[in-house]
């Protein structure tokens, strides 16, 4: 269950950096209301998450797991280019959350 609950934290987190970027400087208020209520939601979803992960590999890997999922969204939704050093990033993130894992008590 502990996945799951990772799961949700990223994909909210991935949402708070949408919805930041389109709150402008926290002027538009229902963006800025989406980040805050999203932020909420992935700190919650990630705290339920950290009672099975070791704090540092379940922020580590939340962190990291969020970071790809927006240059993804990035590069599917905001035309935001994907070059080969941003898949070379991704790829070593990936690599680092599975050495983490691998390392890590879950």
């Amino acid at each position: 269950m502990s996945w799951i609950y990772l799961g949700i934290a990223v994909i909210f987190e991935v949402v708070v950096a949408i919805a930041a970027g389109k709150a402008k400087g926290f002027t538009r208020l229902w963006w800025t209301l989406g980040t805050l209520a999203s932020g909420g939601i992935a700190t919650f979803f990630l705290s339920l998450a950290l009672l099975t992960f070791d704090v540092g590999v379940g922020y580590a890997i939340w962190t990291s797991a969020a970071g790809v999922g927006i240059v993804i969204v990035g590069a599917l939704f905001f035309s935001q280019r994907l070059t080969r050093k941003k898949l070379l990033g991704i790829a070593a993130i990936i690599a680092g959350v599975i050495g983490l894992n691998l390392a890590g008590t879950v």
